[in-house]
């Protein structure tokens, strides 16, 4: 299937500022695209891009004061089927995993992994290993934390999760990674777009957060707050936790006045 993306977020600049984004579909998926995947600015500014640490496109600009506008639009080729799931994808040692892997099982800004270790054996030190695991963490995860945007903050861990119960997608995904790092899983945090298709609408949209595990020698995709495979899922950047994937990051004020995404089935696409 064909699936439109976009954006358009809106700054107030009190003073010029220096300013990083990462608002590029992954490399990984630049060969499914069929417009090109362009950071626009109001106004227009000299835009450079690089290649982060994590493999993730970022932009770089320097933004005056004033309003600023940072706008894009891009179809993508999609796979109609649902995130992939093989349940009999096993866990490797630690000793047997590549070096670029290791950092995925350590403490980061916000998964303690020292603090939840015991608490992780305790939950789940019995569950079948491998792809077993990491879904009883997810069914836990979901089944406990409960979602609400009132409750959101940018300081919140894992162990503030654990504790509160409550939070936003990449709450549920930080004490998914967490649990599964301090299982020796190797777990990494995502972000990108996924569109309400084929699901009940949920509006507004925004950016969405999951999170991969390294089984059986590659990266798998699960979803702790949604905790099922999912249609239109488009990588856009994945790191330790979300503080390597911020959407964009300024270098002093820039206060944030509109916020709008967009991810849907484009209609040319659909038969009939």
């Amino acid at each position: 299937m064909l699936i439109r993306l976009g954006y358009d977020i809106q700054f107030q600049i009190p003073t010029s500022v220096a300013m990083v984004a990462l608002l590029s579909i992954h490399p990984s998926r630049a060969c499914d695209l069929l417009e090109p995947d362009e950071l626009k600015t109001e106004p227009e500014l000299k835009v450079t891009h690089y290649i982060d640490s994590f493999g993730n496109r970022c932009s770089r600009f320097v933004a005056p004061r004033g309003l600023l506008r940072l706008s894009g639009s891009t179809l993508i080729q999609h796979s109609d089927e649902p995130d992939e799931v093989n349940l009999s994808a096993g866990e490797s040692p630690v000793g047997d995993l590549p070096d670029e892997v290791l950092s995925y099982l350590l403490n980061s800004r916000y998964c303690e992994v020292d603090r939840l270790s015991n608490i992780a054996f305790e939950l789940f030190g019995n569950a079948g290993p491998g792809w077993s695991r990491v879904q009883a963490i997810c069914d836990w995860v979901h089944s406990k934390v409960s979602f609400n945007y009132q409750h959101a903050r940018p300081t919140k861990t894992a162990l503030d999760v654990y504790t509160e119960r409550v939070g936003v997608c990449r709450d549920y995904q930080h004490l998914a990674i967490a649990f599964c790092r301090a299982l020796n899983i190797p777990a990494r945090y995502a972000t990108g777009y996924l569109g309400d298709i084929g699901v009940p609408l949920r509006l507004p949209m925004d950016f969405s957060a999951w999170f991969e595990a390294y089984l059986d020698h590659r990266w798998w995709t699960f979803d702790a707050r949604n905790n099922q495979p999912r249609l239109g899922r488009i990588l856009m950047a994945t790191g330790r936790d979300a503080s390597d994937v911020a959407m964009t990051t300024s270098f002093g004020q820039a206060d944030l006045c509109r916020f709008f995404v967009v991810s849907e089935v484009e209609e040319a696409a659909i038969p009939g």
